[in-house]
């Protein structure tokens, strides 16, 4: 697993690769599935077929790098936020 120089890192699925297992793996989040899935929208040309939940084995994915600080979560309800702030008793 060698990051390529444009910042990516190049996966071979093996049996039983998921894309929210991938995700947990590479970033520490199951949610970040989308980033791979956008990341490999080429492999399945057909935009209005669902990719499999399950990879073949052999496949070579594209992981992008990302970097979690760009991520603005302030949107989110305070439980799904890194590092949530609830209001304080005075």
């Amino acid at each position: 697993m060698a990051q390529s120089s444009n910042g990516y890192f190049e996966h071979r699925t093996m049996d039983g690769d998921r894309w929210d297992l991938l995700a947990h793996t590479y970033y520490g989040d199951a949610r970040k599935q989308t980033v791979l899935l956008e990341a490999n929208r080429h492999l399945f040309l057909d935009p209005l077929v669902i990719p499999p939940l399950v990879l073949p084995s052999g496949l070579v994915l594209t992981i992008p790098v990302i970097d979690d600080t760009e991520i603005d979560d302030s949107a989110l309800p305070p439980w799904k936020r890194a590092n949530p702030v609830y209001g304080t008793n005075p």
